[in-house]
């Protein structure tokens, strides 16, 4: 039997973690069964998905230049090029696969990985072919992924249906629908609703909860479903319960809603079903390894990424806890110090905040606890919001008190400053966001007539500032620029009681 020393299931953050193995002089090999190496974010998931996203922004920018006195014809759109920009990205995970191929010490699989015993597995092979011949490992490194779930709804098989990943392939359109379904409501919904509807299609959103983006602040959702509704069709509390062909040879969708019971039904030229992702560890066989999985099949882990099996880590996507490309990036980062660099002891992850962005229109950024989680969390909170039209820039850019798609910034502070999350819809949210996690993650540096000296010679003082908004009372904010929206945001925080979210 061949044995390695180092295993990793996925080609994408698992790379970060296989190439300090092969810098290590470790005999390695990887696994992956998707038709393309590089992992969902390169090949079927955020990088594509924002090539086509970009040019839907630019219109609906062009579309709101109106209130500025500026008017423009309607868009050309050449499609073509979008969708060859798009596959020439795509197509970098070819270029990573030929270059995996030709590094010595390793050993490329392509297929879907099965555990036959702890430490041991064995490949069923894209090709076709059968198996791999079984091989073992000091230590395998699970970034396994996850895929798109699909509900339970008659005939939607029989009928044809898209996925994020089937979209970023074979079921790539030629050109944009007449119409189109989507069945759920969350961030993968909220970008192609987004996208598709800019680009001149008629889009219809089922959501089977009574707001979308259920991760987002109730108010942060709430906005986004309101500017939807000027521009697509948005029925929410509604449960796709059936899927067939009209007459006409279009696809049709039956719904219920689940609070009145009533049902009725929804045409289109094609249906995309974005209903949350579920895990691939099922297809590993984690259970002849002796890895433990949780409730909804994800794969469980320490804080130091250890599952329950000795010998064997996971991360990112496999985990199910924040399903995001960067989140997957610093696990790996983890990994790569347990894994090479442990010497004075494991690294554990920290997951109090990791940041996302949701890239549809309005754009949403987010950092931290929501009102609601930090009360739950024991805080005593304060809460502010403040307007895109309260500051010189978003004035300039169009924004007036009332305005429909007047987006905000919500910040939620406790009572010592300390910054427990910040929440933005509207433009540049994903940029504005960021400060915020530099901020929850650094260290203020205070002012001690005693300094202590800890091992690093570092200054040890405690600082009860560390995470708080304290440097942006500091600091000077650029006028008349977007960062006022969330610096001046500070000076409005009162008591939550008092803003309180219906």
């Amino acid at each position: 039997m061949r044995t390695y020393d180092l295993v990793v299931v996925g080609s994408g953050a698992g790379l970060n973690v296989l190439e300090h193995g092969l810098e290590a002089g470790l005999s390695c090999a990887v696994v992956e069964c998707s038709r393309r190496v590089g992992g969902t974010c390169l090949t079927r998931g955020c990088i594509p998905s924002k090539i086509l996203i970009w040019p839907a922004d630019i219109i609906r920018e062009a579309q709101r230049a109106g209130r500025v006195g500026l008017g423009f014809a309607a868009p050309e759109l050449d499609w073509k090029t979008l969708a060859a920009r798009m596959w020439e990205k795509i197509g970098e995970g070819d270029e990573i696969e030929r270059g995996l191929s030709s590094v010595p010490n390793l050993t490329l699989y392509r297929g879907v990985g099965e555990f036959t015993g702890p430490r041991r597995m064995r490949v069923r092979l894209n090709d076709g072919s059968g198996y791999s011949e079984e091989f073992e490992a000091g230590r395998f490194v699970l970034a396994s992924g996850a895929r798109s779930t699909v509900p339970p709804v008659e005939g939607l098989a029989e009928t044809g249906f898209l996925t994020s990943e089937t979209f970023f392939g074979d079921g790539f359109p030629s050109r944009p629908w007449g119409s189109l379904v989507i069945i759920g409501g969350g961030l993968i919904a909220a970008e192609f609703g987004h996208l598709f509807s800019a680009f001149g299609t008629r889009v219809t959103i089922l959501e089977r909860e009574p707001r979308l983006l259920l991760e987002e602040e109730p108010e942060v959702g709430d906005f986004v479903e309101r500017v939807f509704r000027t521009r697509l069709e948005v029925r929410v509390n509604s449960r796709a319960v059936r899927a067939g062909r009209a007459d006409s040879g279009r696809k049709v969708v039956a719904y219920e809603n689940t609070v009145t019971g009533s049902t009725a039904e929804v045409e289109a030229d094609e249906i995309l079903v974005a209903a949350g992702r579920r895990s691939n560890a099922d297809l590993l066989k984690p259970e002849k390894a002796g890895v433990r999985l949780g409730p909804r099949g994800w794969i469980e882990a320490d804080a130091h990424l250890e599952t329950s099996a000795p010998g064997v880590w996971a991360m990112g996507d496999a985990l199910g806890f924040l399903q995001f490309r960067h989140k997957a990036n610093a696990d790996a980062d983890v990994l790569i110090e347990n894994l090479f660099h442990a010497k004075a002891g494991k690294t554990a992850v920290d997951n109090s905040t990791v940041p996302w962005a949701v890239y549809t229109d309005p754009r949403v950024g987010h950092v931290g606890l929501t009102q609601r989680q930090a009360r739950e969390a024991g805080h005593e909170i304060l809460v502010a919001v403040q307007h895109y039209s309260d500051i010189a820039r978003g004035f300039a850019m169009g924004y007036r008190p009332g305005d429909p798609d007047d987006g905000f910034v919500k910040l939620v502070v406790d009572r010592s400053g300390k910054i427990l999350g910040a929440h933005i819809v509207g433009p540049e949210a994903d940029i504005l966001v960021q400060p915020f996690v530099y901020l929850m993650n650094a260290g203020y540096t205070c002012p001690s007539p005693e300094p202590r000296t800890g091992p690093a010679g570092k200054d040890s003082s405690a600082c009860p500032a560390a995470g708080s908004i304290a440097p942006i009372y500091r600091s000077m904010v650029i006028h008349p620029s977007l960062n006022e929206l969330t610096a001046w945001a500070i000076g409005l925080l009162q008591p939550a009681s008092w803003t309180e979210p219906d």
